[in-house]
């Protein structure tokens, strides 16, 4: 009777030494004891991939998975464990956004490898006492894992295998500083540390975040295989790798049993349509182009008869047709949504702006005047805090124009912005926020997210604001 469970037992050895995906299950279950593991056509097809790449049959390999689907536990925890156990002699370099992030990975990885199971699959696998950190962990062979983040300095490092995960912050990925930083360091120092060029293997996983992120910059130069998966199929399509081949029809969620269309439409419903196409549809384009759709603009006949008013300004000093506006939108507030009872532009040199910037206070009675806290707007607010009782609040922007813009547009595709059915300035209005990011014009856009940064700093506790 006792031979029966210690066959059992070296069987299921076997398995979790020969299938990935059965040492993905169980490397889960190790890390996330209190979580159910749920089974997935995808990490199957992932694992197939990920064990190509291990024997030198893929050495470039891109993963597009949306968020919470285990790509990273596959690439990046269980892949090295997985590694080092058929070769402790192997080198592995990991590459995170941010360091908290790396060294989660690797701590979850170390784990794994000095499990009981673990030693007991790869008995020839053990940690050295002399090497065994939270950021690099070595085998008495002299293989290792290292986490590192984009930045970070690998002087003195190489590998075979270099994986690179979540390369770039959601958060950041709209920066054309951000995007380039993180491409640059891919190129010039994460992909430089390969042992040999031409058997080395380097693995990005990610969710795609922009038409110029890393997975489309190394697309573009040619020679990855690309796993690609988004959340809803688009299209049917057959998927067909190593041992798994899979036909997935159109419309069809990604893993049912976590996530189903039902679930994944309310979340396209709170990031917007333009952040859900890139995270969960890898698709960082959306199919119907531009960020701001007009289907999205909500009308109004009448604004409500009590609300709050705010206005909020984008100003610049230049009078010049070549030159930049100065513009000044005019919401009135309430449960409903904020409703844009005017929207003011005007090519004006200093004093006339100032004298604008009183004319419509006078006219609205705001109780809130947004200016931001830089260039032009610094200079205002100081005058006008010595010379009126404004209700002024300078704003400190985050991130960059499109940034701002693209979280503004979460908002209105949400319904929040409404427009009357008529007025003078709305068509100029409508041209310039529908044509935005190719528009000739902005300063209306860059209001516009100025109020919703502000709606939503003040609702979260945003701490880039104070009262005047």
């Amino acid at each position: 009777m006792e031979e029966e469970p210690q066959a059992a037992r070296a069987a299921y050895h076997r398995l979790l030494r020969q299938d990935f995906a059965s040492f993905i299950a169980k490397a889960f279950a190790t890390i996330c004891p209190g979580t159910g593991f749920v089974p997935g056509w995808h990490i199957e097809l992932l694992a197939e991939y990920l064990e190509a790449a291990r024997k030198g049959q893929i050495t470039r390999l891109i993963v597009n998975l949306p968020p919470r689907s285990l790509k990273s536990v596959c690439v990046s925890v269980a892949w090295p464990a997985w590694i080092l156990g058929h070769d402790p002699a192997a080198r592995i370099l990991a590459a995170s956004y941010s360091a908290n992030l790396a060294l989660k990975h690797s701590l979850d990885c170390r784990q794994i490898v000095q499990s009981e199971w673990y030693r007991q699959v790869f008995p020839a696998t053990r940690l050295s006492r002399e090497q065994n950190e939270k950021h690099k962990f070595m085998t008495t062979r002299f293989g290792f894992r290292l986490a590192t983040s984009v930045g970070g300095t690998l002087t003195g490092e190489g590998g075979g295998f270099l994986l690179m995960d979540d390369p770039l912050n959601p958060a950041q990925a709209a920066s054309t500083v951000e995007r380039e930083r993180a491409n640059a360091w891919f190129d010039h120092t994460f992909a430089s540390r390969l042992d040999d060029k031409r058997t080395g293997v380097m693995v990005l996983v990610m969710q795609r975040l922009h038409a110029a992120d890393l997975t489309a910059h190394l697309m573009e130069k040619g020679g990855w295989d690309c796993v690609r998966l988004p959340a809803i199929a688009p299209e049917a399509a057959i998927h067909d790798f190593g041992r798994v081949c899979v036909l997935r029809e159109a419309g069809e969620p990604l893993h049912a049993a976590r996530e189903d269309v039902m679930l994944l439409e309310r979340a396209r419903k709170e990031l917007g349509s333009h952040a859900f196409a890139a995270q969960y549809q890898q698709e960082p384009v959306p199919r119907d182009g531009g960020l701001f759709k007009p289907w999205w603009l909500m009308r109004f006949d009448a604004p409500p008869a009590s609300a709050t008013i705010v206005q909020s300004w984008d100003t610049a000093i230049k009078s010049g047709e070549q030159h930049d506006a100065s513009c000044c939108l005019t919401f009135a507030e309430s449960q409903g949504g904020c409703y844009l009872l005017d929207a003011l532009t005007l090519r004006a040199e200093y004093p006339q702006l100032k004298r604008a910037v009183l004319a419509q206070a006078e006219r609205f009675a705001p109780q809130a005047i947004l200016i931001e806290d830089k260039a032009s707007g610094q200079q205002l607010l100081q005058d006008l805090r010595c010379e009126t009782p404004l209700p002024l609040i300078a704003v400190l922007p985050r991130g960059d124009k499109f940034t701002r813009a693209a979280a503004a547009s979460a908002q209105v595709e949400a319904g929040r912005l409404k427009l009357p059915k008529a007025a003078l300035w709305l068509a100029e209005f409508e041209h310039e926020l529908l044509a935005f990011p190719n528009g000739a014009h902005d300063d209306q856009v860059d209001a516009l997210s100025q109020y919703f940064e502000w709606t939503r700093g003040r609702a979260t506790g945003f701490p880039a604001l104070r009262q005047i």
